[in-house]
């Protein structure tokens, strides 16, 4: 790598490893440090084609898909989620200590999930990736991540009734299994 390419490089991961280490951290259940190990890892593999990548977020998110498909292939149970600080430092206001209960809640949620019902979960609503490119990214059919995507959130619904609580108020939404059908106007 060239003195340009590395400083490309240098500049990709300050502008962009921030956004990157969250996918990662989610992906890995919460736990940061995982998430850490998991973006550094990535990113290691991303710098030694640095010169043939033409996408290089695009490229580097694919990386972190990948091996966490990897690492939960390996079955590796019971993992310990290390923090540097408790998650309520900071909150003075009533809705900050609101959303740090929803981020609490939700990050054991996703913990308790598999690692597959978590990736599909992640890449669907928190990168907010059609079906089609979750289906791609793991190397399954779209159906699949119907499926899994379908059971996923039923099983985040029994694991954590706590979530419907600390969510927006359920008055103005629809029912959930509500197939009547819808007029559409053009």
């Amino acid at each position: 790598m060239d003195a340009a390419q590395l400083e490309s490089f240098r500049e990709f991961v300050d502008n962009r490893s921030s956004a990157l280490l969250k996918t990662a951290v989610l992906l890995c259940g919460g736990d940061r440090h995982a998430g850490e190990d998991l973006l550094q890892s990535a990113l290691a593999k991303a710098a030694g084609k640095w010169q043939r990548i033409d996408e290089p977020e695009a490229y580097v998110r694919r990386i972190l898909y990948r091996q966490q498909v990897s690492r939960w292939r390996l079955k590796w149970r019971g993992r310990e989620v290390t923090v540097a600080q408790p998650p309520e430092a900071g909150a003075g206001t009533v809705d900050a200590a609101a959303a740090a209960d929803l981020r609490v809640v939700m990050r054991d949620a996703l913990s308790r999930l598999t690692a597959r019902q978590r990736t599909v979960l992640v890449l669907r609503y928190f990168e907010d990736l059609p079906e089609a490119e979750v289906a791609r990214l793991l190397g399954c059919s779209v159906g699949t991540v119907r499926s899994t995507t379908h059971r996923s959130l039923a099983r985040l619904r029994t694991l954590a009734p706590e979530l419907a609580a600390l969510g927006p108020p359920a008055a103005g939404r629809p029912p959930s299994r509500d197939f009547s059908p819808v007029e559409v106007r053009p």
